[in-house]
Order: structure tokens, then C-alpha cells, then sequence
């Protein structure tokens, strides 16, 4: 298949302009990382807004641990969102879930106190929010991430990726206001393909990226 995309900074890029097409007036971009950040820092960039993250943490088949069957989300207390379906289409055990949650919420606060220090993040109550990866596959990270915000008490609430699984795009219309997605390919097996680098993000790379985002001018 051919890659659509040179990289998440590029993907971002395109997918700035449709973002912007829908008219919220500042927004507040978060973004998922590690590879969201990438992605959202240019969506951020473009919409001259602040960019924050929300802390998701996926858990994986024992024997494919790219394939999401659960995620936790960062909070008080920190949430897990499972996907019953594809635990049986998987035939995972919800056992080997729950076994895995502890170590997921261990690396989501190591992550917290890496990127952002004793920074606070920014309120989203009654805000427009933009949620920002690079790309949906199953869709159970963006998923446990909408609800997560959602029970924040935002006010409007979007989801936006560069490449997705159409299934996967479709399952997740009553998660969201807005769906802005801009390619859905058939067959969809993962998103690394679309992209002609795909490295994982490092956590260094992640902090490069925030401390860029928030020396920008214009994002207050």
C-alpha cells in the first residue's frame, strides 16, 4: 500500500486545515502520546492554540500487544475502558486485563511527572476540545479518551486522526461531535503503512514537542 503521509509532522500538517473547517473558536488541542503529540503540535500550531495531552495507557492480546483491547485513562481515580467485544474476538481472558492495569497506570504517572512536571494542565470544562492521534486502529484508546473528556463537562467535543479504520471511525461516531479523519482505506491492518516513517516517539522527542508548543506566540 502506498504511504499517504511522510510523517505525523506532515500528517498534522493536512489535517490542520480540516480541523480548523469546523469553525470552534479556540480550541483547546489534546493531544494522546506519545505519536499524537507530533501530530497535534502542528494542529495546534495552525489553530495558533494551546496544546495540552491526556495520559492514555492501552493494554494489549498477550500474544499481539498492538492490538488494544483495553486502555486506562489518566484521572482521579484513573479510568479503564475494556473492549468486551474484542477481548472475545481476541480470546483474551478479562483476567489478563486486569492483571495489566497496575502496570499501565505506573507508566501513565511516569509519564505525567516526565512531561509535565508539577505543571497543572489546562481546565476543560466548558471548552471546546479537539482530541488529536496519529491514526485509529481498533479505536479502544480514542475511545476510553473521549469518555474520559466527555465526563470532564466539556462543551463540544471532536475527534481527530490523519488515517483510520472506516469500522473503527464509524463505531466511534456517538463518542464524538465531530469526526475529522482524512483518509479511511480498505483493507485497514494497521496505521504504520500510511506513514514513510513511523518511529516511536521518544520521551525526549515528547518534550521537545511541549516545550516547542508552548513557546508559540499566540497560544494562550
Amino acid at each position: 500500500m502506498e504511504p499517504l503521509f511522510d510523517d505525523r509532522a506532515h500528517a498534522g500538517r493536512l489535517l490542520a486545515p480540516r480541523v480548523q473547517a469546523l469553525g470552534w473558536p479556540h480550541p483547546l488541542v489534546v493531544a494522546l502520546p506519545r505519536g499524537g503529540v507530533a501530530v497535534a503540535t502542528e494542529v495546534a500550531r495552525r489553530l495558533q492554540v494551546p496544546l495540552e495531552l491526556l495520559l492514555v495507557r492501552k493494554i494489549g492480546a498477550p500474544w499481539q500487544p498492538e492490538r488494544a483491547v483495553a486502555a486506562v485513562v489518566d484521572g482521579l481515580p484513573p479510568e479503564l475502558v475494556v473492549d468486551e467485544s474484542g477481548l472475545a474476538q481476541a480470546g483474551v481472558e478479562r483476567a489478563h486485563v486486569e492483571a495489566q492495569v497496575r502496570e499501565a497506570v505506573n507508566e501513565i504517572e511516569r509519564r505525567r511527572a516526565a512531561y509535565l512536571g508539577d505543571r497543572r494542565t489546562a481546565e476543560v470544562a466548558g471548552r471546546d476540545v479537539v482530541l488529536v492521534d496519529d491514526g485509529l486502529a481498533t479505536g479502544i484508546t480514542a475511545r476510553a479518551a473521549l469518555r474520559a473528556l466527555r465526563q470532564r463537562g466539556i462543551r463540544r467535543l471532536a475527534l481527530a486522526v490523519p488515517v483510520g479504520a472506516a469500522d473503527s471511525v464509524a463505531a466511534l461516531q456517538g463518542e464524538a461531535d465531530e469526526i475529522v479523519c482524512l483518509a479511511t482505506p480498505r483493507p485497514f491492518l494497521a496505521v504504520s503503512p500510511y506513514y514513510r516513517r513511523f518511529e516511536q516517539l521518544t520521551d525526549a522527542q515528547v518534550i521537545g514537542l511541549l516545550r516547542q508548543a508552548a513557546t508559540d506566540p499566540g497560544r494562550a
